[in-house]
């Protein structure tokens, strides 16, 4: 009996010992299998920092070009940019619907605080102080007048002029002294006058005119030309939804490449075996729209003159994404009903 007894018991001990066996080795199998991946993984994550530094070794950097949130940045950015231009074109379809104010769309630090609709420069030189007086008799006002056009329609106004090649000497002087009776010129201290520098001035006219000046658009004239200056806000109201934008009355003609030709053009041989010039508006009266002009002004240092400056302008527009406007309005050697400018 004993004996049976204790058989049985021996028995039912058996299995529970057996199940205590495998469970112990499973765990410990298990916490191996942790140990050999952690090693692993700590094995790569080293593999991976020393990969890196040997890069950045390497090509001499410490971080990677372009990361992940700089990515982003620039996806944002585009986007802004995006919604920006959407923003612009409703802000311009809107000014040309007459919902916001004629002459005061945008605000910056321009006198006022407005900006303008257009500066025009009347290119002006010494010994032609006649051409100016007939021009302020004519329909540039003066004085307190001068003002209220700036101020009520938006434009600006100024006779533009360089200095004397002897600066201070007594054609500085009298343009000084004129200057001081009308307050009506804008005077490029760093251009020396001469017929033959005339593109370069136009050059530094849009340069200077748009660094000083905010507003829509830039014009220049001959100082023998009048202006309807309603016709002009007018035309150019017309136009404010072009961002790019190249008015004047287009015209090409011949390269004229005898020295002794009033008209000698010295890059002739640039302007092909036909020796014409490509479409560019006349010199009476050009206007560009803010963008061009600061196209121009960033870009002044670069940009190429030629004989003429309404050859130059031209030059400077063909190869950008410009509208031209041939505006048979700013045709000013022949008047017509509804023209802005005609000659004096």
């Amino acid at each position: 009996m004993q004996i049976r007894g204790s058989g049985h018991r021996q028995a039912a001990v058996g299995p529970g010992l057996g199940s205590r066996v495998t469970a112990l080795m499973l765990a410990m199998f298990a916490c191996m299998a942790s140990f050999y991946v952690a090693g692993r993984l700590w094995q790569d994550a080293q593999t991976r920092v020393y990969l890196i530094n040997e890069l950045d070794r390497r090509t001499g950097q410490g971080h990677s070009s372009v990361s992940v949130d700089d990515t982003l940045k620039v996806v944002a950015c585009r986007h802004q940019h995006k919604r920006l231009a959407a923003l612009e074109m409703e802000l311009a379809h809107a000014n040309h619907q007459g919902y916001l104010g004629k002459y005061s769309s945008h605000t910056n630090g321009t006198r006022n605080g407005k900006r303008l609709l257009a500066v025009i420069g009347i290119m002006t030189g010494f010994g032609r102080k006649n051409y100016r007086d007939a021009v302020r008799k004519s329909w540039l006002p003066s004085g307190a007048t001068l003002k209220k056009l700036e101020q009520e329609k938006g434009i600006l106004v100024r006779f533009v002029i360089g200095r004397s090649a002897n600066k201070g000497d007594n054609y500085d002087r009298a343009i000084d002294d004129e200057n001081r009776k009308t307050n009506d010129f804008l005077i490029l201290d760093n251009h020396v006058e001469g017929s033959e520098e005339r593109p370069k001035k136009t050059k530094r006219f849009f340069g200077h005119a748009s660094d000083t000046f905010d507003a829509e658009f830039y014009a220049r004239i001959n100082d023998d030309i009048y202006i309807n200056v309603d016709a002009l806000g007018g035309m150019l109201s017309a136009h404010w939804d072009k961002p790019r934008v190249y008015m004047g009355c287009m015209k090409s003609g011949e390269v004229f490449s005898e020295s002794s030709h009033k008209w000698y053009e010295p890059d002739w041989w640039k302007f092909g075996d036909g020796k014409t010039y490509f479409r560019h508006a006349s010199g009476e009266m050009v206007v560009i729209s803010r963008a061009l002009a600061q196209f121009i002004s960033i870009n002044r240092s670069l940009l190429r003159t030629y004989a003429h400056d309404d050859v130059s302008i031209g030059s400077w527009m063909i190869g950008l994404d410009v509208k031209h406007v041939n505006e048979g309005k700013l045709c000013c050697s022949s008047w017509s009903p509804g023209a802005v400018c005609s000659a004096l």
